[in-house]
């Protein structure tokens, strides 16, 4: 069987290699673009007392905007990337059981903190994941952050975002 033929639907191609190396150069060019843009209008020049507050980025959007030029001609011209899969929709729907609760708790914790947040997410993959049981699984998310609480909060004193809501607010901190 042939590499790029998929053996079962799970391991059926998303997008192709080439598809987004040009994605990524257009996007990167853009914002390279937008570097150059805002740095020439706040002023790219070498002035009398120095360089202008634009200078400095102004050339590193110019790289990037370069970079993804040479990025997308290689894309264009390449013929061997072309059908060559970016990922089988099998292992991307793996990455995305982890992703997608990834970016849920990034959300959690600006409303209720890093502790509450963490505890949850250990918890949920402890028995989504892990098949471990609801109970155990409490108890280690709660049992960890607990120790990072006093870690951090009580013996470093260094304090950590509790998150707009603050439910740890009755403890003191």
């Amino acid at each position: 069987m042939h590499d790029n033929q998929p053996t079962n639907r799970g391991d059926l191609a998303s997008v192709s290699t080439r598809t987004l190396e040009i994605a990524v150069a257009l996007i990167l060019f853009a914002v390279g673009a937008l570097v150059v843009y805002d740095s020439y209008r706040l002023g790219s020049k070498w002035g009398s007392d120095g360089p202008q507050s634009g200078y400095f980025p102004f050339y590193i959007g110019l790289l990037i905007c370069i970079s993804s030029v040479v990025t997308l001609a290689q894309a264009v011209s390449a013929k061997a990337s072309a059908g060559k899969p970016f990922v089988r929709w099998g292992p991307f729907k793996r990455v995305l059981t982890v992703l997608l609760p990834a970016a849920l708790y990034v959300l959690c914790v600006k409303f209720v903190g890093l502790y509450v947040a963490s505890a949850v997410y250990i918890a949920i993959f402890m028995i989504w994941l892990g098949k471990y049981a609801w109970w155990k699984s409490i108890a280690v998310g709660v049992v960890i952050n607990a120790i990072f609480f006093m870690m951090f909060e009580v013996w470093f004193k260094v304090p950590l975002f509790k998150g707009t809501l603050n439910p740890l607010g009755f403890l003191g901190y």
